[in-house]
């Protein structure tokens, strides 16, 4: 269902490009993850959070990076899957409310091991040139 909301934001040549990407392994995945951030947490009596509350949802997203690093250097692939309805899946797993969702992820052998994103690969994004990414005074 995501995915068809998805695909209705684009037209023409873009909207049938967007349909041959393959955008989720979520069957061929034999691990499924779900993160998430308990922004309630008391863990660390709040360090940090009294001035920048996103921490906690930076250090969670850190994590899933070091995951990300852990299985690549495995020759495993790690999918971040975005095209789903959060609060559908929050309620289907059966989570506590306060937790934030924050990402559903598939880690498996890869079928084109790559070092090149798969929507780069696909021709539907690119990537900029280092130069373009420093920025210097």
């Amino acid at each position: 269902m995501a995915n068809a909301s998805a695909l209705a934001n684009y037209q023409g040549e873009q909207a049938a490009e967007y349909g041959r990407l393959k955008l989720a392994g979520l069957h061929e995945a034999p691990v499924h993850i779900a993160v998430f951030a308990d922004v309630e947490a008391a863990t660390g009596s709040g360090l940090g959070r009294q001035t920048m509350p996103q921490t906690l949802t930076w250090s969670v997203v850190m994590a899933i990076h070091t995951l990300w690093l852990a299985a690549q250097a495995e020759g495993l692939g790690l999918g971040w899957v975005s095209i789903l309805d959060p609060i559908a899946a929050q309620t289907c797993l059966d989570v506590p409310n306060h937790w934030t969702f924050l990402a559903y992820l598939c880690l498996g052998w890869p079928v084109e091991p790559s070092q090149d994103p798969l929507l780069e690969r696909a021709g539907w994004e690119r990537r900029l040139a280092l130069d373009q990414l420093i920025f210097r005074r």
